[in-house]
């Protein structure tokens, strides 16, 4: 009997442990899953079971270099970010069918992986579409030349490329374990991009593949919440977002989602031919407090570093090589001050204010005609906004027991409700400027670019004019079109002495007219109209003339209605005025077609290609000639201190290191707009507080240390319009407050 007792007391014994460690196991996994969770209320987005008032910044993985980016992730963290939010670059990924690269700046595994080393969260915004300046709005050019397509509609074809590509995207992520429902730092993702415009221009075909897209996101299963910007009517449970310079207005569709704020625009971005816009750091966290003390509670800055339109990737057409954006982190990384102080010593405020935001709606109080208090007050906390939304005059306010200066345009925060910690007007950080101090000229030698000819064994003839992207598939640039005008004898304009009139009338982007191998002129067009009209005299002889026009593409373009249908290159009509007939229509003739230039074909940006034909040195060395290749070496300067190209006495063309692209440059593009004084206060747009009037809209060029040897630097530049390098250097980009170190350190 005692041994049945025994036997009892330790089978209740084991059952006791048995279910001991189901319920720890239980809890143990209801544990985790708490601890790795994503979920939003009417009040903020919640992360492992708690509300959150995030703090974001677009850093955009191919618009710097790998190694760059623990730098840059490590100052937005000390700027005070939660989260690093990028697109997803298709065309980068997907560079044809079905063959896909995540290599070097495309490695975008690897930047996220950073991203959680450094304890900060991931918005992925795979969109595909993106816009964001860049090339063709982030889709690849052979997804326009799929049979029956059309982009961004209800449209099968899109679809199921759209599709194909997301899933491969979060299918990576998932395999990576990179969503925060899997230990990972991804809390948000994005499908499309400001679509909502385009929407109600497109009617239901818009409004059908809306609610496509948001059901096939949503079917991927990722454990964290999607969201759509700029989309007023994206489905459940969908948060729909506002994109612009000031989002405090905004309300989502549903009263149980939370107010996010997924672009506040740092500044703008710069197009050649026009100014560098500038947006004061005031204004900047102005508007985030203000769209905070209104109930936001996510705040993502576009850009908080811009970086640089590498290769041919910047869209447009016609947006610079420089992604700047007048960011916190400048294009090299180097800290814009006072823009990033005063925007961290924000967030420290926004932070110690966190409790009582997350915690309840504001009550608003009137402290004047153009003053009010939001006041957040419940059992966590209480924090306080006193406003001034004067442009004009700064007022002393009462509120509580205090009294408190508010400059023009200008937001206290109190995050206790009685102690100003930050006004956005107040800026207490020094401000630096960016000094270029050049450390490198160049011994030069040239290399002429020869005009293409319709017996080159790689040209093609056809009839008519041709789209230029259809027939080069965006692979460069350039496309020549030539023909032959035979003239005889007995035209009048031979006896007169005076020349018939050639018009070429292309799409754009750019266009140089060569006559028997002499340029007879060349002209551009810009981002507000990318066509453009070439009409000039030209000197015929009896006989065949070769006519040659060089067309030139500055990025495809990357926003707009249907955008793939837009159309590059010339489509004519061609005409000759000023023949015994009148006026002969070429548009229809037998057209020759080369694609690219032969440099090109020789690889002459390369060490291998650059070797196999004779340059020039010395004083043969072509100066303001038009398409001339220049070659030299160098050695990297020591320590670590950015390095830029200074171009300003060249024309148009492009740029490589190492056979690296550093992009496209312009600076024989001049600014034009409205330059001058600039006010934090008031409204900002675009067009306030410009820089650069009748200057080069870009004249530096970044050259990541990364791409450089110690020494035997290969340093290539192709000039389309003609230019003299001896005017070119290689200066040190430094902050004038650490520019002297950097000097000696050199």
């Amino acid at each position: 009997m005692g041994l049945r007792i025994q036997m009892c007391n330790m089978s209740k014994t084991k059952n006791m442990s048995l279910m001991f460690l189901v319920f720890f196991f239980s809890w143990l996994c209801s544990s985790f899953s708490a601890s790795a969770s994503v979920s939003y209320d009417s009040r903020a987005i919640v992360v492992n079971g708690k509300r959150r008032i995030l703090i974001s910044g677009s850093i955009h993985y191919p618009r710097s270099t790998p190694e760059m980016w623990p730098d840059l992730i490590q100052k937005a963290k000390n700027g005070g970010l939660d989260v690093i939010q990028t697109y997803v670059f298709w065309n980068g990924h997907e560079p044809s069918p079905g063959k896909y690269y995540f290599g070097d700046r495309y490695d975008l595994v690897k930047f996220i992986k950073l991203v959680q080393q450094a304890g900060l969260y991931v918005h992925l915004r795979i969109g595909p579409y993106i816009c964001a300046e860049w090339n063709f709005g982030g889709f690849p050019v052979w997804l326009k030349y799929v049979p029956g397509m059309q982009f961004r509609t209800d449209n099968g074809p899109f679809k199921a490329a759209m599709q194909k590509f997301t899933e491969k995207i979060v299918g990576m992520m998932k395999a990576e374990g990179l969503f925060e429902t899997q230990g990972g730092p991804i809390i948000l993702s994005q499908i499309e991009n400001e679509f909502g415009p385009v929407e109600w221009e497109i009617g239901n075909p818009g409004k059908a593949y809306t609610k496509w897209a948001a059901q096939m996101a949503v079917g991927l299963n990722t454990g964290v919440p999607w969201i759509m910007c700029k989309q007023e009517d994206a489905p459940d449970p969908i948060i729909d977002t506002c994109n612009g310079f000031y989002c405090e207005n905004f309300k989502p569709n549903k009263v149980y989602k939370p107010k996010m704020w997924t672009e506040n625009w740092t500044g703008w971005y710069t197009e050649f031919g026009g100014p560098v816009p500038n947006r004061p750091a005031e204004d900047v966290a102005f508007s985030v407090v203000r769209f905070i003390q209104n109930g936001g509670s996510f705040v993502n800055y576009y850009m908080y570093h811009g970086g640089t339109n590498f290769g041919r990737t910047a869209g447009g057409p016609f947006i610079a090589t420089s992604y700047d954006y007048d960011a916190p982190l400048d294009e090299y990384g180097l800290m814009r001050e006072p823009k990033w102080g005063h925007l961290r010593d924000l967030h420290r405020a926004i932070k110690l204010a966190e409790p009582a935001l997350v915690a309840t709606e504001p009550t608003v109080t009137k402290l004047g005609n153009n003053q009010e208090a939001h006041v957040f007050r419940s059992r966590s906390g209480c924090a306080a906004f006193l406003a001034n939304y004067d442009t004009k005059y700064a007022v002393k306010v009462k509120f509580g027991n205090g009294q408190y200066d508010l400059p023009r345009w200008s937001i206290s925060v109190l995050p206790d409700c009685k102690t100003e910690v930050h006004n956005t007007a107040k800026v207490k950080i020094p401000s630096s400027q960016v000094k270029m101090t050049p450390v490198h000229q160049f011994a030069w030698q040239s290399y002429n670019e020869e005009t293409a000819t319709s017996d080159d064994s790689s040209a093609t003839t056809l009839d008519g004019l041709w789209e230029q992207i259809y027939v080069t598939r965006d692979a460069t640039d350039y496309l020549w079109y030539m023909t032959d005008i035979t003239i005889s004898s007995d035209e009048g304009f031979i006896k007169k002495g005076q020349w018939p009139i050639l018009t070429v009338m292309s799409a754009g982007h750019a266009l140089h007219v060569f006559v028997n191998g002499k340029l007879a002129g060349s002209v551009s067009g810009g981002l507000e109209n990318p066509k453009l009209t070439f009409s000039d005299y030209v000197n015929l002889r009896p006989g065949i003339n070769k006519l040659a026009l060089l067309s030139i593409a500055v990025g495809l373009p990357n926003v707009g209605t249907h955008f793939e249908q837009w159309n590059t290159g010339v489509l004519g009509p061609v005409t000759l005025k000023g023949v015994n007939s009148g006026t002969w229509d070429m548009s229809k003739w037998k057209w020759t077609y080369k694609i690219g230039l032969k440099g090109e074909a020789l690889s002459l940006h390369t060490v291998t290609g650059s070797s196999s034909v004779d340059w020039v040195q010395g004083a043969f060395v072509a100066k303001k000639q038009p398409l001339t290749w220049y070659k030299t070496t160098f050695s990297a300067p020591p320590g670590h201190a950015p390095l830029a190209l200074d171009m300003n006495t060249m024309g148009k063309g492009q740029v490589w290191v190492n056979g690296q692209s550093i992009g496209r440059h312009f600076p024989g593009y001049k600014a034009r707009g409205n330059c001058g004084a600039c006010d934090y206060a008031g409204t900002y747009t675009d067009k306030k507080c410009q820089t650069n009037c009748g200057e080069a809209s870009q004249r530096w060029y970044h050259v990541p240390r990364s791409w450089l040897n110690s020494g035997g630097n290969l340093l290539v530049v192709f000039e389309e319009w003609g230019g003299d390098p001896s005017g070119i250097t290689l200066p040190l980009t430094c902050l004038v407050t650490i520019c002297n170190i950097a000097i000696i350190n050199q």
